[in-house]
């Protein structure tokens, strides 16, 4: 099921975004992903942060499995799914409620900075790579891809 985020759900999404940085295959390394995101997302700065966008959320047998967020600008800040929900069609069943919320919001432009693992969904999904990039955390660079696809 893909509904739109509840306030309580903020936790579990941190969660979530952690397990599918830090489990199943991934391009970058242990320590790339240590610097990505040393521990789970949570509490007021975490909520706040989502309460600043829409997130849209894919449930499984009354379990969040999946979440993407976009701001009013048309940014999808986050997108991630459990890595062993992937490959099930929950991207694109996330990014469609998002482009109807951006179209709804007179949106004509969605862009991302997508990382290694999800530049290939954006891109199946119709997405053009604009650039790519490169970003230190940690000491750690990770690349990613600056992304965009039109709506309208």
């Amino acid at each position: 099921m893909i509904r739109w985020a509840e306030p309580g759900d903020s936790d579990a999404l941190g969660k979530i975004m952690f397990d599918a940085i830090h489990r199943g295959d991934s391009p970058y390394s242990a320590q790339q992903r240590r610097a990505w995101l040393p521990e789970p997302y949570s509490g007021r700065a975490w909520s706040g942060r989502l309460a600043r966008q829409r997130v849209v959320v894919a449930e499984e047998q009354g379990q969040l499995v999946g979440f993407m967020t976009m701001g009013d600008d048309g940014n999808i800040d986050l997108a991630f799914i459990l890595p062993e929900n992937r490959h099930h069609g929950l991207f694109r069943d996330l990014l469609d409620r998002i482009e109807l919320a951006a179209r709804d919001a007179g949106i004509d432009q969605l862009w991302t900075n997508a990382s290694l693992m999800a530049e290939g969904p954006f891109k199946a999904t119709g997405f053009v790579t604009d650039r790519t990039e490169h970003v230190e955390r940690d000491g750690q660079k990770l690349t990613r891809f600056r992304m965009h696809k039109w709506l309208f």
